[in-house]
């Protein structure tokens, strides 16, 4: 049963890995085994977080590099490819809202900054599309890996203030469908894609929209543990997991699928 669940030698891309939740499973996924690509746009950050990661003997490499950019995201496929041979997972972590995309409370969608929309959209959807365009391919030649990808609870169902990132992960979440049912029909079933849809998680990027400078909760966090039946948010490592689950052999017949990592709060009426 143990090495069902192993990732252990795996070659295992992590983007945004500089961010708290990449930097969390690079840590995660570096103690059970795997040999971690931390790949981000800030080459001190990622030099520091390797440095940290082999520490304990692990093995870490990394790579500088944009999401967005499809030449830079080859170059570092290339460069991976010729330090390990192969790409056996993708976690497409990079993503997340920005201010400039979400709404005051007094705001409506016609005072919505159409710039923050394009940036925000961009970021989730294409910041995934393009790394598993690229490094998928290095997947589709080997015949097997595993990618994970990063949808939200606002792919369920409407969340105030926040109309571009929630309209990004309901694409991802459609996209995670359509990709698992291309790669599977066209290159065989050791390919599998898959995602999770995090709860709410407080984080640099809600921080001020869920907590009140004296670190109490606002209106909006009341509202959401009301709505969790767990009546607690999550820790960034409660992610860890299971995303190692839809990694492992253990999620071998498991493709296209949404896991919610929520307290709860997708299945809960709110009665």
């Amino acid at each position: 049963m143990k090495d069902l669940f192993s990732i252990k030698d795996k070659v295992a891309i992590i983007t945004g890995a500089s961010g708290v939740l990449g930097g969390s499973l690079a840590k995660s996924f570096i103690e059970a085994g795997a040999k971690i690509v931390a790949l981000g746009r800030n080459q001190e950050k990622l030099d520091a977080l390797v440095k940290e990661l082999t520490i304990s003997g692990g093995e870490a490499f990394a790579v500088e590099a944009n999401v967005l950019n499809i030449e830079s995201l080859e170059a570092a496929s290339q460069k991976i490819k010729e330090k390990y041979g192969r790409i056996d997972i993708l976690l497409n972590i990079a993503g997340g809202n920005i201010p400039s995309a979400t709404l005051s409370p007094e705001q409506s969608f016609f005072d919505m900054n159409i710039q923050g929309w394009d940036e925000v959209t961009d970021l989730n959807i294409n910041g995934t599309v393009y790394p598993s365009y690229v490094f998928g391919k290095a997947m589709a030649e080997q015949r097997s890996g595993s990618i994970v990808n990063i949808s939200s609870m606002a792919a369920y169902s409407a969340i105030t203030r926040v109309a571009g990132y929630s309209a990004a992960k309901s694409a991802i979440t459609n996209f995670t469908q359509w990709l698992a049912s291309d790669v599977a029909l066209k290159f065989g079933d050791k390919i599998r894609v898959n995602a999770v849809a995090p709860g709410f998680f407080i984080g640099d990027q809600n921080r001020a929209i869920l907590l009140n400078p004296d670190g109490s909760l606002t209106d909006r966090s009341k509202k959401v543990i009301a709505k969790t039946p767990m009546q607690r948010f999550g820790e960034v490592e409660e992610l860890n997991g299971a995303i190692q689950f839809l990694c492992s052999d253990a999620a071998s017949f498991i493709t296209g699928a949404l896991l919610p990592v929520d307290g709860g709060f997708s299945a809960f009426s709110g009665v």
